[in-house]
């Protein structure tokens, strides 16, 4: 018997050592370990973030996660296109607004559909045609392009088509971060929930009109046909057409230009119907700074369109972070923290700057300094006089620094 087991163990153990070497082999090393190729991705990728691995000298302490990229989001296709969103699940500092990031092919539809959150939205890419219906019951429909803006207020329904010759790709803002791109009101559910006598009731129609309704998906973003703008334009009566302004040529209107870059401003002031959310678009050029600067009226929420930088945040408390910032990235900003973002790279640095708020508003380091009695300032900073002289010829707000 032991004799026996003793043959056993030594076939088992065989057998396990061979396994061993054929699994060592097909990896090409300790399977323990991991390989060049994974070694390589992931240095490739603490590169590109590298303030996270080798932080300025002025960083301290533990601050809670402020930035996400959409490239790390989850994506959900559709016939017509694709969207993923970042919102509080990804950054929870994120308490006041969401963002998605959507993209619809040539004639790709976003259905029908309402939420409780009002919705803000930039074009980055392409032209569209947004369409909507006021409370007064009129209905709104208008082509628009890269550049643009547009708001619609809480729960007004709207729709959203991407145009020729490719479609589009925008970005868009709501005024909630707990705010799910997957909770929508949409047309499609709603009707596959009502039975068909109620409907056939509502719309005064035969019941036989409504069997092919969609009933197991739905809608959502899907492909669809595009018509002649004036053909539906000239069909709606000019007692039907709303006069409601839902969006905004935001390149039209006349930049903040300083030598550093351009800022224009989007707010209830000159986008009247946008009263919840107000945004800034800063272009910098290389090497220039957005100015050490805060917000007096709400959480920040960033989306980089282009370029890299780098952002400084302070958190007080002897607190501060350095991030890396890229295409694509966004960053959750809390109330009343000082930041600054520098251009870093070659080509311009585009970024929007999103506020819950009706009105957009910023404190400037260098104003409030350049206005504080010089024995003041002498005092606080242990600094000569050639600074306090310099910064007292400050008075304006400067935004961008070259």
């Amino acid at each position: 018997m032991k004799s026996s087991i003793s043959r056993r163990n030594f076939i088992t153990l065989a057998a396990s050592s061979a396994l061993a070497l054929t699994l060592n082999n097909v990896h090409g090393k300790n399977i323990n370990n991991f390989d060049d190729q994974q070694k390589s991705n992931n240095f490739q990728k603490f590169n590109k973030n590298q303030t996270l691995i080798n932080s300025e000298k002025t960083d301290n302490g533990t601050l809670p996660n402020l930035k996400f990229s959409f490239k790390d989001a989850h994506i959900r296709y559709g016939s017509g296109g694709w969207t993923r969103q970042v919102t509080k699940r990804e950054i929870k500092i994120s308490h006041t607004i969401a963002g998605v990031n959507m993209r619809l092919y040539c004639g790709g539809i976003r259905e029908l559909h309402w939420h409780k959150e009002s919705e803000w939205a930039y074009m980055i890419y392409g032209k569209a045609r947004i369409t909507a219906l006021d409370v007064e019951g009129k209905f709104f429909i208008k082509d628009i392009q890269a550049g643009d803006l547009w708001y619609f207020p809480s729960a007004i329904p709207h729709s959203i088509q991407g145009m020729e010759p490719d479609g589009c790709e925008f970005l868009l803002v709501f005024d909630n971060g707990n705010f799910d791109e997957d909770s929508t009101f949409l047309l499609s559910d709603w009707l596959k929930h009502v039975p068909i006598k109620i409907l056939s009731k509502n719309f005064n129609l035969p019941e036989h009109i409504f069997y092919n309704l969609p009933t197991t998906k739905n809608k959502y973003i899907f492909s669809g046909k595009i018509s002649n703008y004036n053909e539906i334009s000239n069909n709606i009566k000019k007692k039907d057409k709303s006069a409601t302004k839902f969006y905004h040529n935001l390149y039209k209107q006349n930049p903040i230009a300083l030598s550093g870059g351009t800022v224009r401003i989007a707010d209830s002031s000159n986008f009247f119907i946008s009263k919840t959310i107000s945004a800034a678009l800063i272009e910098l050029q290389p090497k220039a700074i957005r100015e050490l600067h805060w917000h007096p009226n709400n959480d920040e929420w960033q989306y980089y369109i282009s370029g890299t930088g780098k952002l400084g945040i302070f958190a007080s408390s002897n607190e501060s972070r350095t991030y890396n910032v890229k295409q694509y990235d966004v960053v959750s900003i809390p109330y009343g923290m000082g930041h600054y973002i520098e251009n870093i790279g070659n080509t311009l640095l585009i970024f929007l700057e999103i506020f819950k708020s009706s009105y957009y508003s910023d404190i400037s380091l260098n104003q409030w300094l350049s206005n504080t009695p010089k024995f003041l300032l002498e005092q606080h900073l242990n600094i000569n006089k050639k600074f306090i002289k310099n910064i007292c010829l400050q008075k304006n707000k400067q935004l961008i620094i070259s």
